[in-house]
């Protein structure tokens, strides 16, 4: 385990197997390279912040969305601190930002009840959707569709080539005035929908017909903290941390809880990403740790 402290919260973008992008409250972007588990590079956005960040298929450029002066989500080459081309529309905070896992395309939503579809060569919105409440979205493996949760109670498939048409799939959950939906995730395998909440439960529903398969909880968040859950590559095995800093680990085909990471951390465990390329995860929280497996004698 490496640990790499920062003074603020950390959010982490999705890693590309060589390195590993956060972003901060304090404004700052940093690169981390994941074989040496060190910081590479820090860059900051003290104009506009940066909140959510996501890297595109190019090793050196991101899209993020901002937390000051407006919510245009810019498009930065990390190579000579540029922006390449800004994302104008959105009204109010994007809380949701996932990259097509084929193409330049990406999908935003945002507290303004909307889902906006962008392609990065062009600065003008390609799709738009006007929903009843708070979305978050996500990008299946194929990148052919994209799934939208909606008022914490509702998940609706879009093919991308007709989402005009409207959703071709429509799962009601069990509402739960307890919390609300933070996260939308598929697995590698497309089979499966993990959805994450600012409760002490997250779900994992089946990706083609709804039904909830498990309900995980049994973790700490009293304070309703913004918890990120995430499937390992496999699709195997599904982790989320905790507001006392532990990561827990449920076997995604039983439910049965297998794990309890410990990294001796008391603030909340916002998020996880996996390296795609090695058999290493990171989580954030105030600290940028990166976790290697052990092996048995």
């Amino acid at each position: 385990m490496v640990n790499l402290k920062s003074n603020n919260p950390l959010k982490i973008g999705v890693c590309n197997g060589e390195m590993v992008i956060s972003s901060s409250d304090d404004d700052s972007i940093v690169l981390y390279d994941c074989q040496e588990g060190k910081p590479n590079r820090t860059l900051y956005s003290k104009k506009y912040g940066v909140d959510l960040i996501r890297y595109t298929h190019e090793a050196n450029t991101v899209v993020y969305s901002s937390n000051k002066i407006d919510d245009t989500i810019r498009y930065l080459s990390l190579h000579d601190n540029k922006y390449i081309r800004y994302f104008p529309g959105h009204s109010k905070r994007v809380v949701a930002l996932s990259m097509s896992p084929v193409d330049d395309t990406f999908i935003s939503g945002s507290l303004d009840k909307t889902i906006r579809l962008w392609d990065l060569r062009s600065p003008n919105c390609q799709g738009l959707m006007y929903l009843q409440g708070k979305p978050i979205c996500s990008f299946d493996p194929e990148g052919l569709s994209f799934a939208a949760g909606v008022n914490s109670e509702m998940v609706k498939l879009y093919d991308l080539r007709s989402f005009d048409k409207g959703p071709f799939a429509t799962f009601k959950m069990q509402y739960d005035w307890t919390c609300e939906w933070t996260g939308l995730k598929f697995s590698n395998d497309g089979k499966l929908i993990l959805i994450s909440t600012n409760g002490s439960f997250i779900r994992l529903i089946d990706a083609f017909k709804g039904v909830v398969m498990h309900t995980f909880g049994g973790y700490a968040n009293s304070k309703t903290v913004t918890l990120k859950a995430s499937f390992t590559p496999d699709s195997w095995f599904i982790m989320i941390g905790s507001e006392n800093g532990k990561i827990h680990v449920w076997n995604g085909e039983s439910g049965i809880k297998v794990a309890v990471l410990d990294g001796k951390y008391t603030s909340p465990i916002t998020c996880l990403q996996f390296n795609p390329k090695f058999m290493t995860f990171a989580s954030a929280c105030s600290n940028m740790v990166f976790w290697l497996p052990t092996i048995d004698d």
